[in-house]
């Protein structure tokens, strides 16, 4: 109430002590709050909630504290997690979670799964050493289509992905291959995948051989065996399609350029590799490579 008495009464033609007996408020605060002026503390807080909220509203709501404090430390703006955690939550800035994973591959019977090679061993030293794969549906407004990724577990890339309105092995496939050329992996990287009919087809088995590729598929019923992939996949719901249907699956791919060779890789801080981009994180194996060279 103590905040509105000096704009009271200086926008109206009245006298001070008639506006606070009004507002039962002593003459002492209207002195006081015309005369006070903001530390240098206030100050500093309200430079960090304004960079707060444009980073909350540049990233889509997707930032909380940990990759908020990240990217105010990479502009350069020193300030501690804890205090960003606690004027986030002042300012009501909550980063969107994601929703509870719901496999969409089944397993075949009939084909039988290659071992769990990887053993939840998520971080590796090098690229092109492992990748993990998932496939997951997508609702658009003509009907189900399919997304297929698959993720490097050194740098947290989407190497490859790919989308179809069938979910078969020709949809993995196609992001296998996309990936390939992408990165050109030597032979012997482990490729980890869950126990599902796309991956266990002779087809896709017969292409990682060729490839000169391990295949490692998660124990059954085991979705923590897989959780980098499944991650990524929630991240991909989360960020781009929670509260948004695309008219199909051209639309669909069309937003997934975006998002993930846009976003994902250039721009998205991931946790697991410091707070980085993979793209970051890619480019120190790159100059190494150089000096080598």
């Amino acid at each position: 109430m103590s905040a509105v008495v000096p704009s009271l009464a200086q926008a109206a033609q009245v006298s001070v002590s008639a506006v606070c007996r009004t507002l039962d408020v002593p003459r002492s605060t209207f002195y006081a709050r015309r005369a006070h002026q903001p530390s240098e503390r206030e100050l500093g807080e309200l430079r960090l909630d304004v960079e707060l909220k444009v980073v909350y509203a540049q990233y889509g709501g997707k930032y909380g504290s940990p990759r908020a404090h990240r990217e105010l430390r990479g502009k350069g703006i020193r300030v501690g997690r804890k205090r960003v955690e606690r004027r986030m939550r002042a300012l009501g800035l909550v980063a969107r979670r994601p929703r509870p994973y719901r496999r969409t591959t089944e397993a075949d019977p009939s084909h039988a799964p290659a071992p769990n090679l990887l053993r939840r061993r998520f971080n590796w030293a090098q690229p092109n050493k492992a990748w993990v794969g998932d496939i997951t549906y997508v609702r658009t407004r003509s009907g189900w289509a399919y997304l297929a990724i698959l993720v490097d577990l050194c740098t947290r890339k989407v190497v490859g992905w790919a989308t179809s309105t069938r979910c078969d092995h020709d949809l993995a496939l196609a992001a296998l291959d996309r990936a390939v050329a992408r990165a050109a992996p030597p032979k012997g990287l482990l490729h980890h995948t869950d126990r599902g009919s796309t991956y266990t087809a002779k087809a896709y088995r017969k292409r990682l051989k060729q490839l000169g590729m391990t295949a490692s598929m998660s124990r059954k019923g085991n979705c923590w065996d897989n959780a980098v992939a499944e991650s990524t996949i929630s991240s991909i719901k989360l960020e781009l399609l929670d509260g948004w249907m695309p008219a199909g699956e051209r639309d669909l791919q069309h937003a997934l350029f975006d998002y993930v060779e846009r976003f994902y890789n250039r721009v998205r801080l991931h946790s697991a590799i410091g707070y980085r981009t993979p793209a970051a994180r890619e480019s120190d194996f790159n100059h190494v490579g150089a000096l080598v060279a």
